[in-house]
């Protein structure tokens, strides 16, 4: 790991841009002095130097950058990936030195550890820009968002539950109407037969009786 080294005292806002050079997989890391309650903001890019053109490219696909803020306890602030440019940002709670460290990582499957990387870097500090409020109020209102349509596609579940439930309710009470409907009549035929079956027992003892002269 190398270090740049660029301690700052200050009691304004105060941005430091510059360039430095890495190799791919390269980690450098720059120390900066900060008050605390500070927001800091870093933007970054990745040039890839083309070895055909004896140039840096202006963008350097397939390689992203991993930004890690540690305070000099080694406290981490921030560590996160982002493509091959971006901006972070984060607040100091504590005042002293803190360290902020760039490694180039790439998302191809065979890297060459030995291109090389043109990084600009924009350090600003203590200013509340604009542009980072709008990307934060941005986040914020696409967290709500998706929260809103996580709610939203949930209550539309409850209510197809509700309406399966009512309709599972009405079959139910439907069977059970047919249900008792059919023992209903069934009971009625019974006692239809049973009659019809005294009677004709009746008659046929009757004729019996008759045609032995017994009555």
């Amino acid at each position: 790991m190398q270090m740049l080294t660029f301690l700052l005292c200050f009691g304004f806002p105060l941005s430091t841009a510059f360039y430095f050079h890495a190799a791919e997989r390269e980690e450098k890391c720059l120390i900066e002095d900060i008050p605390s309650d500070t927001m800091v903001t870093g933007t970054f890019k990745i040039q890839q130097w083309d070895t055909g053109r004896h140039m840096f490219l202006e963008s350097a696909p397939g390689l992203g950058m991993f930004v890690t803020i540690t305070t000099y306890n080694g406290e981490v602030i921030l560590s996160k990936l982002y493509g091959p440019q971006g901006t972070f940002y984060f607040t100091s709670y504590s005042p002293g030195e803190h360290i902020i460290c760039l490694e180039s990582n790439s998302t191809r499957l065979v890297s060459f550890g030995g291109n090389r990387l043109r990084i600009h870097l924009d350090i600003r500090v203590g200013e509340h820009d604009l542009d980072a409020a709008i990307a934060q109020a941005k986040d914020k209102v696409n967290e709500l968002t998706f929260k809103l349509e996580y709610l939203i596609e949930q209550i539309g579940q409850i209510v197809k539950e509700q309406n399966y439930q009512r309709d599972r309710e009405e079959k139910f009470r439907m069977t059970s109407e047919d249900t008792n409907s059919n023992v209903l009549w069934w009971a009625f035929a019974q006692i239809l037969i049973l009659i019809s079956v005294g009677i004709f027992q009746m008659k046929c003892l009757k004729d019996f009786f008759i045609a032995k002269k017994l009555v």
